[in-house]
């Protein structure tokens, strides 16, 4: 992937993504940039320009066999294999986040959580035997890990990264409610939905 394609053009692909998805599920096999838009509120000439940093996926007239964009974007998006990830913070958020069925069939699997109190280590949480955060780098080295989603308190969160990130984790999803002062090689990408509620509120008359 060129390093010139602007980021948020690579953050509308997943939403490109799940939208061709749901077309292929409903039974659809071809669709347009036009049908795409109006699905998701974004112009059919911005769709187009996004899809055209990566080649051309479809004929002008004839639209874009579903099948086949599928499978193009997540090659691109590196999601046509499953990434293990590691999840740190069995609260209520992380235990959410451990029972949560969707991330099966998209690219993700959980493979093993985290947590540094003595009453939740070795209690299960999902599918999940809870490890001690002192394991936390033997485990990510012996599986290979390279994701990690942080659900833990603010006041721990950057602490926790660091060890992460030692440990070779190269992406960060953050709910902890602080940002993150990391290498400039590795991504993080924040999640706080007080954020999002206030951002929200400000167009709410």
């Amino acid at each position: 992937m060129p390093p010139t394609i602007p980021d948020i053009v690579i953050s509308r692909l997943p939403i490109y993504l799940r939208a061709l998805t749901r077309l292929a599920q409903d039974g659809h096999t071809v669709t347009s940039s036009h049908e795409l838009g109006q699905r998701l509120g974004i112009s059919s000439a911005q769709i187009r320009k996004d899809l055209s940093h990566f080649g051309g996926f479809g004929k002008q007239g004839t639209g874009y066999q579903i099948p086949y964009l599928i499978d193009q974007l997540k090659q691109v998006l590196k999601v046509n294999r499953e990434w293990e990830v590691a999840l740190v913070g069995a609260g209520d958020l992380g235990s959410a986040l451990a029972h949560y069925r969707g991330f099966v069939n998209r690219g993700f699997r959980i493979a093993c959580v985290f947590d540094n109190s003595p009453q939740k280590i070795g209690n299960r949480v999902g599918d999940f035997v809870i490890e001690p955060v002192e394991r936390l780098a033997e485990v990510i080295r012996e599986h290979d890990i390279k994701i990690a989603m942080l659900a833990v308190p603010a006041e721990h969160a950057q602490a926790v990264a660091e060890q992460l990130i030692a440990a070779g984790i190269h992406g960060i999803l953050n709910y902890a409610p602080i940002n993150l002062n990391v290498p400039d090689h590795i991504r993080v990408q924040y999640i706080d939905p007080v954020v999002q509620l206030q951002r929200m509120t400000y167009y709410i008359p």
